[in-house]
């Protein structure tokens, strides 16, 4: 038997960079049987451009980047990966630049000076974060990767002989996730239509989520169009699929009890929204600081 092509890259950060926060991040969301976070590594199963394969990312011991190992035939677009896996772990943000313009404010001077490498962690799949932001409305962080898990059980695709137990599935297509009976799936009717619904545009070649040329607004706009999508989903997938800095997931509970905590007068939309002013055009980075400051209390994820 032919031994599997394995190939490493590896990807250069702007320092500081907050590995254990970013792991932390995704452990807390990972769907089970797709991806994993464990011995310091975030791994899953892909596939690009038709070739499957093994994904596993870790922290260079010596040098500032991180080291990703592709094996398989998913290999042989290490180049188009590796510039994927720059954008997923935001790998080029300007953290000194970011935490001084955040330290501005007296809310997030401490919050910047306790955490200055604190990254926006991205998708592998824009569509798999959009199912998981519909599936997350209005529930728990647990609750939305409980239900996912069975999403991946229901529609997804088992991979035999993959070299990780632990990531052996494939995510449903879209085209799988619009065919398949949600029926006891956890989620109420509206929630399963409007995943469905999603589902169903993406299988028709709609929403290039995942092209980093595509137009952002024109995105929103869409994403916003569709039944069963508001404001809270289409900021939280810019801010994580469409890479947008400035992104504002401003009605998250989490987070407007944060900030209503430190201020009472925040509970009013437009003082929310005029204090905000001044954070951008790092708003999704404001928004790390105060889900990372309720995580690092709680000592679990929380938010987002």
């Amino acid at each position: 038997m032919p031994q599997a092509k394995l190939t490493r890259l590896e990807l250069p950060y702007v320092e500081p960079y907050d590995w254990p926060r970013v792991l932390r991040f995704f452990a807390g969301r990972a769907t089970l049987g797709v991806e994993a976070v464990e011995d310091g590594a975030y791994r899953r199963a892909i596939e690009w451009l038709g070739d499957s394969g093994t994904l596993s990312v870790t922290r260079h011991v010596a040098k500032p980047c991180l080291v990703a190992t592709l094996e398989g035939a998913a290999s042989r677009h290490a180049k188009a990966i590796g510039e994927h896996l720059a954008r997923m772990f935001d790998l080029q943000a300007d953290a000194p630049a970011i935490c001084a313009h955040l330290g501005r404010d007296p809310w997030f001077a401490p919050l910047t000076r306790a955490v200055p490498g604190l990254r926006v962690p991205g998708a592998w799949s824009g569509f798999e974060l959009v199912v998981r932001a519909i599936v997350g409305q209005q529930v728990s962080v647990k609750a939305a990767s409980t239900i996912v898990g069975r999403l991946v059980e229901r529609a997804g695709t088992p991979l035999t002989d993959h070299p990780h137990p632990g990531t052996a599935w494939r995510f449903p297509t879209p085209a799988a996730l619009a065919a398949v009976d949600l029926q006891k799936i956890g989620m109420p009717g509206k929630r399963v239509a409007a995943l469905q619904g999603f589902a169903r545009e993406v299988a028709a070649g709609a929403l290039p989520l995942d092209d980093p040329h595509a137009d952002r607004a024109e995105l929103r706009a869409a994403l916003l169009a569709m039944p069963g999508i508001g404001p809270w989903t289409v900021e939280y997938v810019a801010m994580r699929a469409l890479r947008d800095a400035d992104a504002w997931p401003g009605t998250d509970l989490i987070l407007m009890q944060a900030l209503i905590a430190r201020d009472p007068s925040m509970a009013k939309a437009a003082a929310l929204r005029a204090r905000a002013e001044a954070w951008r055009p790092y708003r999704a980075y404001a928004a790390l600081h105060v889900w990372n400051e309720i995580a690092d209390r709680a000592g679990s994820a929380k938010g987002g």
